[in-house]
Parts: structure tokens; sequence; C-alpha cells
């Protein structure tokens, strides 16, 4: 998987985009036993975001690129 999908906004699932954010900027917390992400609203917002019918689509490089140049995370690609 090269990301997560977080689901922020929208109403019942109508008008709502999800954020792909890479799996480096999340930490498990073993006591609540959830994803965390250090993240604020403001960079949430402003994110790269897709509509959820397209979050199972490949997606094309430059998408990539730019998604994990956002987050400054180092693209799964490069490994």
């Amino acid at each position: 998987m090269a990301y997560a999908i977080l689901s922020f906004g929208g109403f019942l699932g109508i008008g709502s985009r999800v954020h792909p954010i890479p799996w480096e900027k999340l930490s498990y917390d073993l006591g609540m036993h959830v994803y965390r992400v250090n993240l604020t609203r403001e960079q949430l917002r402003n994110a790269p975001t897709l509509h959820l019918d397209e979050a199972d689509r490949p997606s094309d490089r430059s998408a990539d690129e730019r998604l994990y140049d956002y987050y400054g995370a180092n693209q799964y690609w490069g490994y």
C-alpha cells in the first residue's frame, strides 16, 4: 500500500474527499489501538485530495510526487 486514506469533512459521504497520507506520517498508538497523525486542520485542508471513488485507482507518478513532496515524506518508489 502506497499510503493511508483519511476521510475528512463531507456529510454522510456526500461530497467528501479523502486525503492520501504517506504511512511514515502515521504513528500507531498501542494504548488506544489507533493510528495518529501529527497534522493540523489547516495542513489537511491544504493537502492533496481525491474523490472517494478515485482512491482505489492508480495515480500517475507526478500526482504521487506532489503528495509526498507536500508532506515531506520519502517516496516509496525510491527505496
